[in-house]
């Protein structure tokens, strides 16, 4: 072993390692945690954190040990990192959107989590709703 070498593989290990555990602890958040609002931050905070520094290893892996730069793990990163809050965002919208209608569950209400008692929105949040803007409100163009 020389010695860029042996870094290489000690950083790239470590990385690998600290990935694997943000992995792992948002692979229990999505499964232990009691309602789709709390179990929404295990895949989208936790696990994309973890693959994103599995990717940065292998970056630092093929840059530093074998002399190679590849650009794969970086359009992946960008990949993750845009689609993952994207949906995350589609996902809540559709369970408040559920919430505020009565349908979510199948008409059984969530169990209460850590954070408390999950709540619908108000009943004037239309935001979620894709309601037509009521009349006289921001984004009534019919009025103008």
């Amino acid at each position: 072993m020389s010695g860029p070498a042996s870094f290489a593989e000690l950083l790239a290990a470590a990385l690998i390692v600290l990935g694997a555990g943000f992995a792992l602890v948002g692979s229990w958040g999505l499964v232990r945690l009691p309602s789709l609002m709390e179990r929404l931050h295990g895949p989208t905070k936790a696990s994309t954190l973890g693959m994103g520094a599995m990717l940065v290893a292998s970056v630092v892996w093929f840059q530093l040990g074998e002399g190679e730069w590849t650009t794969h793990e970086l359009l992946i990163s960008v990949f993750l990192f845009v689609t993952a809050p994207i949906s995350a965002n589609m996902i809540a919208k559709v369970h408040l959107h559920r919430l505020r209608t009565g349908e979510a569950s199948g008409g059984a209400s969530e169990p209460a989590g850590p954070a408390g008692s999950p709540a619908p929105p108000p009943g004037s949040a239309d935001w979620a709703t894709h309601e037509a803007p009521h009349q006289g409100t921001p984004g009534d163009f019919a009025g103008d």
